[in-house]
């Protein structure tokens, strides 16, 4: 069902315009084509035709919306509305003309084909021109407004894109910004303007379009990069270098796809980093969180708050944050307040490891959905502090499964690591025995009748800009002057971005959600090409518009305790299947029972209550026995 929009005051004023407007082409049309003894004869027959004609001009400028469009957005559908209306006034004065009028009062025709012309040119004039001047009133205001204090920009991208972007700075949406010309990688965009700023060539160009401005008295102070302009064939890359040793401010115009605020915001090293992001079925998302209420453990940290950020952009009603450190707490429900968006939104500081708090909370929560971040992730200090690592990842992961499960939940999602397959690491044996847990925990439950609830776990490697990422490590030395430091030249790792990352989670909780995917327990996602380690050092030492070598060093510091030179994403005994979803594979790894992964839990309590780290290993590498440790 359509839903009738409220008219205001301002729609009032636009109806008794159009009406205006049509009473004046309608009079007019008469009286050009019309003089003497032929137009005092129709006039009075005119008079009675005209309230009912505007009455039914009223109803034709509300249906093709004319009546409720904002005139300083004025615009080429708006325009084609107009075209409509008025060719649709002219064909009712046709019929009106054959059907009704002529036959019964003149026996001849009473308009006339030229009368309709021409009311239909007029119509469309006296509706489009007033518009159309407002649109330029209004531009021309904001144009003014934008000059003053701009700096003058460079836009850099293909035309599509810099259009939308021109069309905010029109708009007044993106200010203190006036554009002077454009750089396309496209060949068919050179040489023309693109809504009156000229394509002043490739991006080849960008040093002698720069000089030359500098060289007229009107040096460029800002780069807006569209984007396009940040497709690798773009060489984003070089264009950030170049800029940079010009002393050049870099932004950059988010994708409308991305889920990004439309703004313009610092591009980041990561928007250079990475192949294409996986396509999103957003869709898919929000129709299983909408209405939800969620939990969110380890909500403070960096994949933990982009969570509670995407689910309160797919719909969620009620959110809960569990975060053991206040700082982080307090930080993600600031960042949140602005999203809110109705949802209710609590925060508890709340350590996973604490059974009975945990229970209760949930219990008195009584989540739908819960996300399980919490963890300790830093593998050489887990290496050295394993009994942490155990305590927080598994009997954390065994305390929110169980507490989940008790409060009723859909469904749980842990949040796991790649590190986890064939481990190497306290951190990745941790992780899949927590993991092992929740696929045991889920079998119990599917083989019960009725709806259980699903526990399943998504693993996925580095994530680009995150707590403890090589990539603000790295930001943070160059900043420092050196060296970058980084463990071994062939050290290589898969890298994603925060936000494909998290929503690639929730899209593995979409399909395991569906009864007819009961088998898949562990999701893995597609993490692209492997990237060298040093490689990433050297491209973001020379997109900071230094050299690697002469102005930073780049040191080799050896391979960490828990490190391996290669991650892998699937064990040799773990089969995998496509399940029609970009960027993720469903993983079906090996299943032990609920009770011997119950024995060897009270085994390992006993093993940290007396601090036995070998005792702990060796049921640990009996629950996983692809474990190697300490394996460079």
């Amino acid at each position: 069902m359509v839903r009738i929009p409220k008219l205001s005051r301002r729609n009032g004023l636009i109806a008794a315009h159009d009406v205006l407007a049509t009473a004046a082409a309608l009079i007019g049309s008469f009286y050009i084509r019309f003089e003497g003894e032929q137009l005092n004869e129709r006039l009075p027959v005119l008079w009675q035709i005209l309230p009912y004609f505007l009455v039914l001009s009223l109803v034709v400028c509300f249906l093709f919306k004319l009546t409720t469009t904002k005139w300083r957005f004025f615009s080429l559908p708006d325009a084609l509305n107009v075209l409509r209306v008025s060719s649709g006034l002219a064909l009712a004065m046709v019929a009106l003309d054959y059907l009704f009028v002529s036959p019964n009062v003149y026996g001849a025709f009473f308009f006339g084909k030229t009368t309709i012309v021409l009311y239909w040119f007029l119509q469309i004039a006296f509706l489009a021109a007033p518009r159309m001047a407002y649109r330029y009133y209004r531009y021309s205001r904001v144009k003014r407004s934008a000059r003053v204090d701009a700096s003058l920009a460079l836009l850099i991208g293909r035309a599509a894109d810099v259009e939308v972007l021109l069309r905010g700075i029109e708009s007044g949406a993106i200010k203190r910004l006036w554009p002077v010309g454009v750089l396309s990688p496209s060949p068919a965009d050179r040489g023309q303007l693109i809504r009156n700023i000229p394509v002043l060539g490739s991006l080849d160009d960008f040093d002698d379009v720069v000089t030359d401005f500098k060289a007229r008295g009107q040096p460029i102070a800002r780069i807006v990069m569209s984007p396009s302009a940040l497709d690798a064939d773009a060489r984003p890359d070089a264009i950030l270098t170049r800029a940079r040793r010009r002393g050049l401010a870099v932004s950059r115009l988010p994708s409308l796809d991305s889920g990004e605020i439309p703004r313009l915001a610092a591009v980041a090293v990561e928007d250079l980093l990475l192949r294409p992001s996986a396509s999103i079925d957003f869709g898919k998302l929000e129709s299983l969180i909408r209405g939800k209420a969620v939990v969110v453990t380890g909500g403070g940290g960096s994949i933990g708050s982009e969570i509670c950020q995407r689910v309160l952009a797919f719909g969620a009603a009620r959110l809960m944050i569990m975060e053991n450190a206040e700082p982080a707490l307090y930080a993600v429900l600031e960042s949140l307040e602005e999203q809110r968006s109705g949802a209710a939104i609590e925060g508890h500081i709340a350590d996973i490891r604490d059974r009975a708090r945990l229970m209760r909370l949930m219990a008195e929560f009584r989540p739908d959905l819960i996300f399980h971040a919490a963890a300790l992730k830093h593998v050489p200090i887990l290496e050295r502090d394993w009994s942490e690592g155990v305590k927080t990842n598994i009997f954390g992961s065994v305390n929110v499964a169980d507490a989940a499960l008790a409060a009723g939940a859909s469904a749980m999602v842990m949040i796991s690591t790649d590190k986890a397959i064939e481990p190497v690491s306290m951190l990745g044996l941790t992780k899949r025995f927590a993991e092992m847990y929740c696929q045991a925990l889920d079998r119990e439950g599917t083989a019960k009748a009725g709806a259980p609830m699903r526990l399943i776990s998504v693993r996925f490697g580095n994530v680009l800009a995150s707590n403890g990422s090589v990539v603000p490590k790295f930001k943070a030395q160059i900043e420092a002057g050196g060296p970058v430091t980084v463990t071994h030249p062939d050290m290589v790792r898969y890298f994603m971005t925060i936000r494909e990352a998290c929503d690639l989670v929730v899209t593995a909780a979409t399909h395991a959600m569906n009864a007819q995917h009961s088998d898949a327990s562990v999701y893995v996602l597609s993490m692209g090409q492997p990237v060298k380690i040093v490689d990433l050092a050297d491209r973001m030492i020379r997109l900071s518009g230094l050299q690697p070598g002469y102005d930073i060093d780049i040191v080799f510091t050896g391979v960490r305790p828990g490190e391996r030179l290669n991650e892998i994403l699937f064990a040799a005994q773990e089969p995998t299947s496509e399940i029609g979803i970009a960027g993720i594979v469903a993983a079906r790894p090996n299943e032990l029972p609920l009770g011997t992964l119950k024995t060897w839990l009270t085994m390992l309590r006993t093993a940290i209550d007396a601090d036995q780290h070998a005792v702990a290993v060796a049921i640990l590498k009996d629950a996983v026995p692809e474990y190697q440790a300490n394996v460079g």
